[in-house]
């Protein structure tokens, strides 16, 4: 069995927060396990379970080991949407290779904008966030005209690497439906750690479809928005089942 390192990277990044949105913004941790980097390069096993991941939060994104399917945690609830694009519960001794989660509280809610495509949405949240450099948790909730979502079959050793695996991934377009995003956005500066920029998992309200979010409209949705100040890495050991990224 794969051993998980004691080794804890803790990055401290703490946010000025300008006044433009937040008057006494609260003190958030992103639990992480793993890095993006070590995902690319085929790392699809961890020793991490599901009912540890929980003890660090109840909102985030990830997925399972042998890179089966998508994650999405939503008010506590932890839900797998595998390659067929349907929703599942996951078992609390299945285990991920890489997550992240944190306790969702958040500092604002503020109403979106319509927007017509994922470009619209990133830059309508550019517009309402008060740092480029910051990092932020977001759940946005409410009716979506289009959503296009993928997921992606588990992979068997020897594993590939993620943009090979990609290839294989199933893209499912969605109309008319009620459901939450759920995500984060990171700056550039944690390329290798977390995914830069904007990174949403979709559910419908029903949790029946959804998976990692490619495009989306809205006309009428609530985005609530926490500051993070701190990101906790739990490293993996370096196993053999790793494989350089093609």
């Amino acid at each position: 069995m794969r051993r998980i390192l004691s080794v804890v990277l803790i990055l401290s990044i703490v946010i000025a927060a300008f006044g433009l949105l937040y008057a006494q913004p609260a003190d958030h941790s992103i639990f992480q396990v793993s890095t993006f980097h070590a995902l690319k390069q085929g790392k699809y096993d961890g020793e991490t379970t599901f009912d540890e991941l929980k003890k660090h939060g109840d909102f985030g994104i990830g997925t399972v080991n042998g890179l089966d399917g998508e994650v999405l945690a939503l008010n506590g609830e932890f839900y797998q949407i595998k390659a067929d694009g349907r929703v599942y519960s996951i078992a609390d001794q299945e285990k991920t290779p890489f997550a992240a989660v944190t306790f969702f509280r958040p500092d604002k809610t503020l109403s979106l904008p319509r927007v017509s495509d994922m470009n619209g949405l990133q830059e309508a949240l550019d517009r309402m966030l008060p740092s480029a450099d910051g990092i932020f948790a977001i759940r946005i909730a409410g009716e979506f005209k289009y959503v296009k979502v993928r997921s992606v079959p588990r992979q068997e050793k020897p594993y590939p690497g993620l943009e090979e695996a990609l290839k294989h991934q199933t893209v499912f377009e969605l109309n008319n439906v009620r459901g939450t995003l759920v995500g984060f956005r990171f700056p550039n500066y944690i390329g290798g750690v977390n995914v830069p920029g904007y990174h949403f998992h979709f559910i419908t309200a029903d949790k029946q479809s959804g998976g990692h979010t490619l495009d989306c409209s809205t006309e009428d949705a609530n985005v609530d928005v926490a500051r993070i100040s701190t990101l906790s890495v739990m490293l993996l050991e370096d196993g053999k089942d790793a494989r350089p990224s093609q």
